[in-house]
């Protein structure tokens, strides 16, 4: 038995409806204009209603000319020579489909079929297992959650994973959220979300940035799951439709809290085009760059040491690569970033400065794709796709041939002959066990190797690998398991001179585990709460003979070894709709373990030879020195409107390891040390407020936040002071106090042809030696201004597209110069001469200012391509301004002569090439 009416259609189509109307012949006149417009064109004049999939004809260019034509005759002959056919139906609509036929009765055994899904539908399981099957691609379905016969009134829990529908790749950051009441939720890290919603039905609404705005339409009746996947937005050359995620920015309890994704990454100028995670993070409101081509970045007044970087939660010592001209990151692989600069969450500690964390993107889980780019000093390869059916796998790896840059130095600067080169290897892979249970496994590992001379020779590793399992309870609580590794190690050696042959050698291991779970105790309520555990094992150094012949004395430090254990509850608490509160907990111990033999000291006298007391041997695996303290997290936010909130916040923190080092950057030779019997941890507090404001349907951000942080027993260093090789580095450190302030002011375009931010920040940071034991302390003991002090700074980057493939990015940054300390004049005495210098800190570098603007070329759009190419041609320092790096003085025929020392004093133009296949 055969229907008259429609029945089913054999595929699924994204329906783009226009209004209904009377038929009409049609007369259009369209030269090379986008199908979608001449679609709109034809059921203008005839009243059709077309249905056609966006992803068929996005791209698709048509030319028609026709005078009164039947619509369905004129859209033939618009896609003529296209893989599209036209099928009209019942003189009111018209299929658009691609290699596909219209099937416009029902099948024979149509009935006999129904019957048999009707006994399916007795048994729940099967009913459950086809919703678990299903994602929710269709804005005008309704689906069914749970079981109607068990529906309540209570609270139920509506859980579920966000992807990409091109790439299966879960999408993080977007915003899921129903309108009356006001219930939001973003998704996380892994692309997860869970709402508590009053059983019935909702209409859920999805924006993230990037994404096509849409909608879900649920019924609930029980706890259940549903899956969705999103579009990324398409804007049309005429004209811009905005969409925003930015719900978060005024709504969220956290403030300080700064996340880029890999979009706005790969449009940044940066020196010569390779794209350049840790320059992004630089261009951020209240980080500030040590200095051009340098490693190491400051936040918030605190130094370089005192931010943790992660890397798939692995902790990165040394960020870069080339002497700081590159990231030691892969942007390639790189999904977003995040930097708090406060309202630390409660699970992150170590550091008392900022947390950066870097997530890795996960493999195309639809099809095997790659990338590979060519640069001037760089090349990289990407390759990602699926393993099966449940897992996916990411991988790449750089390389540079970086010598030819060396070689172009003039002949006096001793660099001439240098060679330097590194390379880095990245191996990302996810399985999904179930939709309660993932996996996913990260390694990483990269080298650097340079030398200036035939003698000296440098080299650094770092590397991590971990182990993530997310698994969801079935009584509202997801929960994340995370065991992971951490090295790095420098080695310096000399061959040259038998007799002088050394080989200096530092490395760092540490094993971490740690638990997070998230508990949603009501749509009011979310509880956070955790433990974890860190095994460190240092060499603080080890400085070896490295030939037969050589007259060097072996000498080695002791290993270093300690395990730091944490434990945190937090809770995000929605008192109503205007007003939330963030509180947390976090619980650290530290315990030094030996073995260790370590001198104790007078405690009315600073540490040094003869104030030593008596020495300690502590023999096995057990703690000599335990430090323990809680840490306190506290926000809150008041929302004065959707659209309009302030904030306020409290935090302190603890450090129990630093680094060692008299430059104000990040070097390849710097030492860390674990705090000890002599040595303490550091101790931060910060205060924080700020008021935030969108505009334009949250398409313009505004933020204005000040804060106040104090930091104790920062380490600070003797004059003289031996760093490498010291066997009781204690007598060559004092502990100092510091403090910062400052205002930073923000602007944040997110979407539209033009997108970027602007910021403008004032800040200081002073440090002073307040201990009674220094009986000439540096200032008199008062307050000087910090190696990394620049009051004033304002940066800018910002992206024009022209259209869909082409687009012009732009940086400027200006900052104020770093103080320094300078000889301000010279005296004679006991027949020699000598210099006086003026006090630390007291002047100032010149001013820094940088612009860098790129042209970007995107893929084309076109679906039947196999490969796709991305041109960028741009010049770092347009404007060839030499900043000054340092200023230093040297003499010359009995003259103190001073020099301004410039990195990039002219303009570096570069070509960057990528194909994506």
């Amino acid at each position: 038995m055969k229907a008259t009416r429609i029945g089913y259609i054999t595929i699924t189509l994204i329906i783009c409806c226009f209004p209904l109307f009377s038929q009409q012949n049609v007369s259009i006149h369209a030269e090379k204009q986008p199908a979608l417009e001449v679609f709109r064109q034809i059921a203008a004049q005839s009243g059709l209603t077309i249905y056609y999939n966006p992803v068929d004809v996005d791209s698709l260019i048509v030319t028609l000319e026709c005078k009164n034509m039947q619509p369905a005759e004129a859209i033939q002959q618009a896609l003529e020579g296209s893989h599209l056919q036209v099928f009209p139906f019942a003189d009111k609509y018209v299929f658009v489909l691609k290699d596909k036929k219209l099937i416009t009765s029902l099948p024979d055994n149509f009935f006999e079929s129904s019957r048999k899904e009707e006994e399916e539908k007795s048994n729940f399981a099967a009913v459950l297992n086809k919703q678990k099957e299903q994602k929710a691609t269709s804005e005008n379905k309704v689906y069914t959650i749970g079981d109607a016969s068990t529906s309540g009134s209570g609270k139920i829990k509506l859980s579920g994973h966000m992807t990409d529908f091109r790439t299966g790749e879960p999408v993080v950051g977007a915003v899921v959220y129903i309108e009356n009441p006001t219930i939001a939720a973003t998704t996380d890290a892994f692309g997860f979300y869970t709402l508590l919603l009053p059983a019935g039905r909702h209409n859920l609404q999805i924006k993230g940035m990037g994404l096509k705005d849409t909608q879900r339409q649920v019924m609930l009746n029980s706890d259940g799951q549903l899956d969705i996947e999103l579009e990324e937005q398409v804007y049309s050359l005429k004209e811009v439709t905005i969409t925003s995620d930015r719900i978060a920015n005024v709504r969220s309890n956290i403030l300080g809290a700064e996340r880029v994704n890999f979009k706005e990454i790969k449009n940044i100028p940066t020196v010569f085009g390779e794209k350049d995670v840790i320059r992004v993070v630089m261009l951020l409101p209240g980080v500030k760059a040590v200095g051009e081509a340098s490693s190491g970045f400051n936040v918030r007044g605190g130094s370089t040491d005192q931010n943790l970087i992660l890397f798939n939660d692995g902790t990165i010592y040394n960020p870069t690569h080339l002497f700081g001209l590159f990231s030691a990151f892969n942007a390639d692989l790189v999904k977003d970033i995040e930097l708090y600069k406060s309202s630390i969450p409660a699970k992150y500690g170590g550091r008392i400065s900022s947390v950066l964390e870097i997530n890795g993107r996960e493999g195309n889980k639809k099809k095997f794709t790659g990338s590979a780019s060519l640069g001037l000093l760089t090349s990289r390869i990407t390759l990602e796709g699926p393993i099966g059916k449940k897992t996916s796998f990411i991988a790449g790896g750089r390389t540079t041939y970086s010598d030819w840059l060396l070689n172009l130095l003039p002949e006096k600067s001793g660099y001439k002959d240098g060679k330097a080169g590194f390379y880095d290897l990245n191996l990302i892979i996810d399985h999904k066990f179930s939709d309660k249970d993932n996996l996913y496994a990260s390694g990483y590992y990269s080298h650097d190797h340079f030398y200036f001379d035939s003698n000296e020779r440098y080299s650094y590793t770092n590397a991590n690998g971990s182990l993530k399992w997310r698994h969801v309870f079935p009584n509202r609580m997801t929960g994340t398991f995370t065991g992971g590794y951490d090295h790095y190690d420098y080695l310096t050696k000399t061959e040259e001179n038998p007799a002088e042959a050394y080989k200096l050698h530092f490395g760092i291991d540490q094993v971490f585990g740690k638990l997070d779970f998230t508990h949603y105790l009501s749509e009011k309520h979310t509880l956070d709460f955790g433990g974890g555990t860190t095994y460190f094992r240092l060499n603080p150094g080890e400085n070896l003979p490295n030939h037969p012949e050589s007259l060097v004395t072996p000498d080695k430090l002791q290993k270093e070894q300690a395990m730091e254990t944490y434990f945190y509850l937090a809770d995000r608490w929605e008192i109503n709709d205007r007003l939330s509160v963030s509180a947390g907990l976090r619980y650290m111990m530290f315990n030094a373990m030996g073995p260790r033999t370590y001198s104790l000291y007078d405690p009315t006298l600073l540490p040094g030879e003869g104030t030593e007391t008596e020495s300690k041997t502590v023999n096995g695996f057990r703690a000599f020195k335990t430090y323990h303290a809680p840490e306190i997290r506290l926000s809150a936010r008041y929302a004065f409107d959707s659209d309009f909130s302030v904030k306020a916040g409290f935090n302190t923190l603890q450090q129990n390891i630093h680094k060692l080092s008299n430059t104000t950057i990040m070097s390849p030779t710097d030492t860390w040390k674990l705090s000890d019997a002599n040595i303490k941890p550091q101790k931060g507090m910060q205060v924080a407020a700020g008021l935030y404001k969108n505009f334009m349907g949250n398409s313009i951000e505004t933020s204005i936040e000040a804060y106040y942080k104090t930091m104790k027993d920062y380490l600070d260093y003797r004059s003289g002071a031996q760093l490498t090789m010291n066997h009781h580095i204690e007598t060559d450190v004092i502990s100092t106090q510091g403090k910062a302030y400052g205002v930073e002011l923000m602007v944040k375009k997110t979407q539209g042809k033009l997108n970027g931010w602007v910021s403008y920040s004032y800040s200081r940071t002073q440090l002073r030696q307040h201990d009674a034991r220094i009986s000439d302390p540096i200032n008199d003991g008062n307050w000087y201004p910090a190696d990394y002090d620049k009051p004033h700074e304002v940066k800018f980057a910002g992206n024009y597209k022209f259209t869909q493939r082409y687009s012009f990015s732009l940086n400027c940054d200006y900052s104020t110069g770093r103080p320094v300390t300078l000889p301000v004049s010279k005296f004679n005495y006991a027949g020699g001469e000598f210099v006086y210098y003026s006090g630390r800190n007291q002047y100032r570098i010149p001013d820094f200012f940088r612009m860098d603007i790129a042209f970007n070329i995107e893929p084309s759009h076109k679906l039947t391509l196999l490969t796709h190419s991305t041109f960028s041609i741009g010049v770092y320092n347009v404007t060839g301004r030499k900043n000054a790096y340092s200023v230093y003085y040297i003499s010359e025929d009995g003259k103190l002569q001073g020099y301004k020392m410039a990195i990039f004093g002219a303009p570096i133009p570069y070509l960057s090439y990528n194909i994506k296949f």
